[in-house]
């Protein structure tokens, strides 16, 4: 598998994501503010969100694909029927469990309000209790999106990764209409739409999903629940690598709730849209490449190919450093003028997207560790080792609850982002250090020489952009087309100078343009 070619196509999409999301995000700042509304829907929706990570993107896929391969793969089983029965299996146990879930979820949805928020900084009963509807109403999100994830997992595995990639998409047009053709006056009332969306928007992305298997050959059947050895490992998988796959998930909620009890309403607004700027290339580079990654190593350590495994990791990680470092450059540089083009509309002044710059600054300072977490953990789940990672990941979020504690008020909502990256940043440490030491990684020479030089290159890029981003200033307070023609200006030359500056560095050599050249043309 062409590593760069796969990562692109799940990245491209998953760009294509991105963007509108931020769309849906600059339309929720025009229409909704940062205020109460705001966040009382951002604290609801955070829930969801983090299953959606923590299982279409984490724990679930992380448990399911290596046995689902293991079962394809087996030259005395029968292949891909095998695996699909083991999906069927999964789907028994794993939908009542969510069922069940989601029913007590409504029930108890006060006091999970109530975690997550930290009952937010002295609002009234009333006010409380439309976070608690709002909620209500988002909570089927959960299962939905856990099923999704099933589906998703037999479809990557046959790599049909676009497919899967392409669901959250899903997700940002139902947003979008629903802002377009039925906001109010009135930002509670938009923001109660937003949360009656989430959920529609789950269904939807289960029937593209469930149709898409069905076109591909996939039809599971609903059986009979019964915990069969290969559900039981399974099962045994999943809850350790819930965990681990979700240390930042689990790092912003923890941040979300402190930030909502804390500080004054709209900082966890400002966290929130400081955080999907940064996912922007988080889910380009990170969920790209831990999609790939994964069905890739488990299969080379399948067939006994372990110096084509470490070969994959150190080009998954070359491939990260040369994408992340001059995203973070450029996220802690320019940060200001982004925020303003983007969500600088209506209801969102400029001081809210001044301190959404601020708070993207800190996020920034840990994007390489966010997206190298993905690229170090299916080094242990590829070996079915989903307990270390959780180890790491339960570290990670003491240094990130102490971070908080510590920085939330002297840096107010600078400081949970910047804990977030802390966290993050010890996460990947003790990922490294512990593959190095089972001897299942060592960074090749390609990669110990070009790691300081992407370094470089990017710190170079982001002095150009410091120099002049001043010149587009006035035009990033215009309308939306002058907008973004500054931040398109903005991004280019930032590309160009990058591009420049890692060529001069010996980062990246016009040979290595000319073998991906020549790996593009058809073979004759």
């Amino acid at each position: 598998m062409n590593l760069l070619k796969a990562t692109g196509t799940i990245g491209g999409l998953t760009l294509l994501s991105r963007v509108l999301g931020l769309v849906r995000d600059s339309l929720f700042a025009r229409y909704v503010g940062a205020g109460f509304a705001s966040d009382a829907f951002l604290v609801a929706f955070r829930l969801p969100n983090m299953f959606r990570a923590l299982f279409a993107e984490g724990a679930f896929a992380s448990a399911f694909i290596p046995l689902f391969n293991q079962k394809v793969a087996d030259p005395e089983g029968r292949g891909l029927p095998d695996g699909l029965t083991f999906a069927e299996q999964a789907l028994a146990v794993l939908l009542p469990v969510l069922l069940a879930m989601t029913v007590l979820l409504e029930v108890f949805a006060w006091p999970v309000t109530l975690i997550l928020s930290g009952r937010f900084n002295g609002v009234s009963e009333a006010q409380f209790a439309f976070a608690v509807e709002l909620s209500r109403y988002t909570i089927p999100y959960l299962m939905l999106i856990s099923i999704v994830s099933l589906f998703g997992g037999i479809l990557n595995s046959l790599h049909k990764f676009w497919v899967n990639a392409a669901a959250p998409i899903l997700l940002n047009l139902t947003l979008i209409v629903a802002l377009l053709a039925f906001h109010s006056s009135d930002p509670l009332e938009t923001a109660r739409i937003q949360a009656i969306a989430v959920s529609v928007s789950g269904l939807l992305q289960l029937i593209w999903l469930a149709w898409s298997c069905r076109r591909n050959g996939v039809s599971l059947t609903l059986r009979r629940p019964r915990f069969t050895p290969e559900v039981k490992r399974l099962m045994a998988l999943i809850w350790p690598a819930a965990a681990g796959a979700g240390a930042v998930q689990i790092n912003l909620l923890i941040s979300t709730a402190l930030a909502a009890s804390l500080l004054a309403h709209g900082s966890v607004t400002y966290i929130y849209m400081a955080d999907r700027l940064n996912q922007l290339p988080l889910g380009l580079i990170g969920i790209g490449l831990g999609t790939v990654l994964l069905p890739t190593i488990s299969r080379q350590l399948g067939g006994g190919e372990e110096a084509a495994a470490l070969d994959t990791q150190n080009r998954g990680m070359e491939l990260a450093l040369f994408l992340t470092l001059p995203a973070t450059v450029a996220l802690v540089v320019c940060g200001e003028p982004i925020a303003a083009a983007l969500f600088g509309y209506g209801k969102f002044t400029p001081q809210d997207a001044h301190f959404t710059a601020q708070a993207l600054a800190a996020f920034s300072v840990g994007l390489p560790s966010y997206v190298l977490v993905k690229v170090l953990t299916p080094g242990f789940y590829a070996r079915q080792d989903t307990k270390t990672p959780v180890r790491y990941a339960t570290i990670s979020m003491l240094v990130n609850l102490v971070g908080n504690l510590a920085l939330i008020l002297p840096l107010q909502h600078m400081g949970p982002p910047l804990a977030t990256a802390l966290a993050s940043t010890v996460n990947v440490a003790l990922l490294y250090r512990m593959l190095v030491k089972r001897g299942h990684f060592a960074a090749d020479a390609r990669l110990r020489r070009r790691a300081p030089r992407l370094a470089l290159a990017a710190l170079a890029m982001g002095v150009v952009l410091w120099a002049t981003q001043g010149l587009l200033t006035p035009y990033i307070h215009s309308t939306w087309l002058v907008r973004f023609g500054a931040l398109a200006v903005l991004v280019s030359a930032g590309m160009l100078v990058y591009g420049l500056a890692t060529v001069v560095s010996g980062a990246f050599s016009r040979d290595d343009l000319s073998l991906l050249l020549r790996r593009r043309r058809p073979s004759t």
